[in-house]
């Protein structure tokens, strides 16, 4: 008991003088769905870009992103997360490294993952990808009630559950998904519109890119003071089998980080003033090589995540190695204590990823 007073007490403490001294007045969050933490760190698979079966076109991914030195090889796939981020920032989760970043949730799928990023809570309860409105109450909503916060947040997602995940009929955040219309009198917002309208959505879905342009021009136009990205396209085109377009998306979506995190550094609202942490919600399979089209709890391996971090709070360490084992539910109470708040909603939630903002 006097131990665990003691912990809670340091615990406190800690959040005390990060509010008092801490410099990051925004935050950004950014998923990339189901991104294996394999490529992340090592690379594009050697087994795999050669098995026609999943790689249609192998002389081109080893052409585009091959290299015997895997440092080089990830840089090819990720250059913004092992050029701007690993010289300025954190990547945690390369377990062959010590680096463990793990759900907490038992499902390893994405409802249940985004629901443990956004509540910290890994409710057994929420187990399927079905819409429905989600009974956590989330840290996006919670800033949203803070002052200086209100209206500030804002949610961009390709995938049209991202209304019932963050509940925005209960948060009162802006959420944006799929081929939902942004009603703003903006000429860039409604060139946005006509494209998607016009869009053939070849995976069901609102394609990345447009996601992204939606949620760039509406910061450029309304400097929200938190903004979330949700990619969809790598989780898409590996459950099709697809490793060269996993790839290729994978790739373009960090080129749509750096353009952003170039933005972000030429405005004044954000430059030196906005923390970027970018994720993902579970992993894939990869003992057997075959499933890394697929993931779930009876798919070895698809607990296994990753983060990224880089802004004005976060120690300059790059690649983390050699730590405690960090958990996705922790990223809540992180993506709070940034801003100088401390989240602590009904239900229970771990202590935040302290690394990442304390210098």
């Amino acid at each position: 008991m006097k131990k665990t007073s003691f912990t809670v007490l340091v615990f406190l403490m800690i959040v005390q003088i990060v509010s008092a001294q801490h410099k990051t007045e925004n935050l950004v969050i950014v998923t990339l769905d189901g991104m294996r933490w394999q490529e992340v760190f090592k690379g594009v698979d050697p087994a795999i870009i050669v098995n026609k079966k999943f790689t249609n076109d192998s002389d081109g991914i080893i052409k585009n992103f091959w290299s015997d030195d895997i440092n080089e090889r990830r840089k090819k796939l990720f250059p913004f997360l092992w050029t701007t981020v690993e010289s300025r920032g954190q990547l945690y989760g390369n377990r062959t490294k010590g680096s463990e970043v793990n759900t907490a949730n038992p499902y390893w799928f994405s409802y249940p993952g985004y629901n443990e990023i956004f509540t910290g809570y890994p409710d057994t309860t929420v187990n399927s990808n079905d819409t429905i409105r989600n009974k956590n109450v989330n840290v996006l909503e919670f800033i949203n009630k803070q002052k200086g916060y209100e209206g500030k947040v804002a949610a961009f997602a390709s995938w049209d559950c991202f209304p019932y995940i963050l509940n925005k009929w209960r948060s009162n955040i802006y959420v944006n998904s799929d081929n939902d219309a942004l009603q703003f009198n903006n000429t860039q917002l409604q060139l946005i519109n006509d494209m998607q309208s016009l869009s053939s959505d070849p995976l069901g879905l609102r394609p990345d890119l447009l996601t992204y342009f939606a949620s760039r021009e509406y910061l450029k136009a309304y400097k929200p003071k938190v903004l979330y990205i949700a990619f969809d396209e790598t989780d898409d085109f590996a459950h099709e089998g697809l490793y060269d377009q996993y790839l290729k998306s994978a790739h373009a979506e960090d080129g749509m980080i750096a353009d952003l995190w170039k933005l972000l550094q030429s405005m004044p609202e954000y430059k030196d003033k906005t923390t970027l942490i970018v994720t993902c919600d579970h992993g894939r399979g990869d003992v057997v090589k075959d499933e890394w089209t697929t993931h779930g709890s009876s798919t070895a391996g698809s607990g296994q995540i990753w983060i990224a971090a880089i802004g004005p709070d976060t120690k300059q360490s790059g690649e983390i190695t050699n730590t405690d084992v960090l958990y996705q539910r922790q990223l809540a109470t992180t993506f709070a204590a940034l801003l100088g708040f401390d989240f602590k909603p009904d239900h229970p939630v771990m202590q935040p990823i302290t690394q990442i903002f304390l210098k």
